[in-house]
């Protein structure tokens, strides 16, 4: 049977598989299996599955995952978010907005020390729409700010979808994480800029909160000095080279769990829950990675990534007008593909092409979790407006997305900056390796 044959059949069959229901793990493996079969004799094919399966348990790069996974479900039990909010809500509070733009500081703030979008939208929901609904917020700009400043999770560092990256295009992951730490402060700041200009011009949208003294200040900043200390001996650890990133993770998750025990805000249950969520959010991870390996190893052997190629090119496309069209891919891909589909899916096509035409690894990971947060917030899936629904039941899921649409053009607005402007990214990369290189 021809490659394309079978290329047509596996894609179309994954496609089945997904619209029916079935996980996705589970329906890229068994696409993958399939199409590999069609094209290898079946012990061979199952062989190569099988390997597949036992080389991707037990590899100690892998570790990384669930150890990061941990540390977020410890922060997330132990309540550092409550403090982080109150600290930049007692510091920015009287600005306009000032609570929206606590909300994204906070954001941003447990984004380093969790890794996932949607426990920082869901974390962050609980502390400040309370408090923005007891001060008379538009709930569009409430509930457009947490939905947006959740996707700091995955581009702050530490994050899940760079990890994954790094696996799947064996790209340093420490790299990709030091590559994400400019890029994710400026989309911080772009965020505030975004809520402080609208409640300037409409201060009905976002009233200043009460003004504190500069001993609140100080006291609200004594509640989170180890927050921020952690992030300093994780992050700083990776860009020194003192430890790997997984040797990072295991020191993160330690140290979540003692400021959680610190702070008096863990308990016998709460970390037993907080083990069961990491073993089970873990096992869905491994699941999806497992069935990507099987997929991107058909795709692989069907050489699709050329196929795709050689249309491209026939388009007679500049180098960066490839780039232009693949993110512009991804925007259109985010608005009907879950994030983690969307990239296990798409890495084993559209990365080679990057890598033939010469662009940087580390500025394209960066790139591509700065699109896939945009469809994190984008209808009709947008998975942070849908968590942001579950916590506010009166607000309906349209007035949400219109509350995110600032947002997501402070979003695009990044994307384009660090697209024309490429050391935005790789500038801290590259002196991270001066700095190794020295010692």
């Amino acid at each position: 049977m021809e490659p394309g044959t079978i290329a047509i059949i596996s894609i179309g069959g994954l496609a089945i598989l997904l619209a029916g229901g079935m996980h996705i793990g589970f329906a890229m493996a068994l696409a993958g299996l399939g199409g590999t079969m069609m094209l290898l004799p079946p012990e061979a094919a199952l062989s190569l599955f099988g390997l597949t399966v036992f080389e991707t348990a037990l590899s100690f790069e892998f570790i990384i995952i669930p150890l990061f996974v941990l540390m977020g479900q410890f922060a997330t039990a132990g309540g550092l978010s409550q403090d982080l909010y109150k600290a930049f809500n007692v510091w920015l509070g009287n600005l306009p907005g000032g609570l929206g733009l606590a909300t994204i500081g906070a954001c941003g703030a447990f984004a380093a020390i969790c890794g996932s979008s949607l426990a920082t939208a869901a974390a962050m929901s609980k502390v400040a729409l309370p408090e923005m609904q007891r001060y008379k917020y538009d709930s569009r700009l409430a509930t457009g700010s947490i939905a947006a400043g959740g996707t700091l999770g995955i581009l702050i560092p530490p994050s899940v979808i760079m990890v994954l990256y790094g696996i799947l295009t064996e790209t340093n992951v420490a790299d990709l994480f030091i590559a994400g730490i400019i890029p994710g402060i400026l989309l911080v700041l772009f965020f505030m800029i975004t809520i402080w200009l609208l409640a300037t011009l409409k201060p009905n949208l976002g009233p200043r909160g009460p003004k504190s003294n500069f001993k609140e200040k100080l006291k609200a900043c004594g509640r989170v000095w180890g927050t921020l200390l952690l992030f300093i001996i994780v992050l700083g650890g990776i860009y020194t080279g003192i430890f790997t990133p997984t040797e990072a993770a295991g020191i993160g998750a330690f140290g979540a769990l003692g400021l959680a025990l610190f702070a008096g805000k863990m308990n016998k249950d709460s970390f037993i829950q907080a083990l069961l969520d990491s073993v089970d959010t873990t096992a869905m991870v491994f699941t999806i990675l497992i069935g990507a390996i099987v997929f991107k190893n058909l795709i692989a052997l069907l050489r699709f990534p050329e196929m795709i190629e050689n249309w491209m090119l026939a388009l007679s496309l500049s180098p960066m007008g490839v780039l232009v069209l693949i993110l512009i891919i991804y925007i259109f891909l985010g608005a009907i593909l879950d994030t983690m589909a969307m990239i296990l899916l798409t890495l084993p096509v559209f990365f080679p092409i990057i890598s033939g035409l010469g662009f940087d690894p580390i500025w394209f990971g960066v790139l591509m979790v700065i699109v896939i947060e945009l469809a994190l917030i984008t209808p009709p899936m947008g998975i942070n407006v849908f968590v942001i629904k579950g916590m506010t039941p009166n607000v309906s899921l349209g007035e949400i997305y219109i509350g995110v649409i600032p947002f997501v053009i402070a979003q695009i607005i990044l994307l384009i900056l660090i697209v024309l402007v490429p050391d935005l990214a790789l500038w801290l990369p590259e002196t991270s390796a001066s700095f190794g290189a020295s010692k």
